[in-house]
């Protein structure tokens, strides 16, 4: 029984070895399979991980890359947009500057001044009101003219210069359009007879101012007088020029 049991442990050891020296030979084996499984499945794993993160990459690099070229696109289309919008925008202001040039030829600066080369000045005294004589200036030139602060008034050979109306003065300069006229009042004397130094004028002369008060306006007018002349005295005033027949006889 004893050597039945020692046979049988030393046909197990052999079987056994005989077992281990045919794995080593032909590169197999339990634990060769083991580490290759585990070498296939790590190297599945890193395949799979890979390309997995090379596919989440490409996504990736992909969507950065549309949102890059969306981002590019709406740049450029932005940039367009605002380097258009600036362009029409400084053009509309060019525009409106040659615009704004072109209505400065007619102001005042370029326009021509009424005086008595280009008009036809009249003199005549009203009945209504009592002592006041109304001056009319007609434009008889080809272009608009303006007139500027008030008429200078001398009569005969008077040394002294009548005093304007300032509460007649209106607020912008008076033009006038070819073929037509503008006025000025003239108080001759005081209705209640306060003036002194009472006389009688023949001759008119009109001044015309220029672009500063008291200026030079150009060549004076001498609108003719009635024949018995106009009373006046020291109360002598006159209005600023005027659009209408109406204003000038106001005051």
């Amino acid at each position: 029984m004893r050597k039945s049991r020692i046979r049988l442990f030393a046909a197990t050891g052999v079987a056994l070895a005989a077992l281990a020296l045919t794995a080593c030979q032909d590169g197999t084996g339990t634990k060769d399979e083991g580490a290759s499984e585990s070498t296939a499945t790590a190297t599945t794993d890193t395949s799979s991980g890979t390309s997995q993160g090379t596919s989440k990459g490409d996504a990736t690099s992909n969507e950065h890359a549309q949102a890059g070229g969306a981002d590019s696109t709406g740049g450029s289309s932005g940039s367009t947009d605002n380097g258009n919008t600036g362009s029409t925008g400084k053009g509309s202001d060019k525009s409106a500057g040659t615009s704004s040039g072109t209505g400065s030829d007619d102001g005042p600066e370029t326009r021509v001044a009424c005086n008595g080369s280009n008009t036809t000045v009249t003199a005549q005294p009203v009945s209504r009101p009592v002592n006041h004589m109304l001056i009319t200036v007609k434009n008889t030139g080809s272009q608009p003219c303006d007139l500027t602060y008030y008429p200078v008034l001398r009569f005969d050979e008077m040394q002294w210069v009548p005093q304007p109306v300032e509460a007649s003065q209106p607020q912008s300069v008076v033009g006038i359009d070819p073929g037509q006229s503008a006025y000025a009042g003239v108080l001759l004397a005081s209705a209640d007879g306060s003036g002194d130094g009472g006389t009688t004028g023949h001759k008119l002369t009109v001044g015309f101012q220029g672009r500063t008060p008291n200026s030079d306006g150009g060549p004076s007018a001498t609108p003719s007088l009635p024949a018995k002349g106009v009373y006046y005295d020291s109360t002598l005033a006159v209005t600023y020029w005027q659009q209408s027949m109406e204003d000038a006889l106001t005051y």
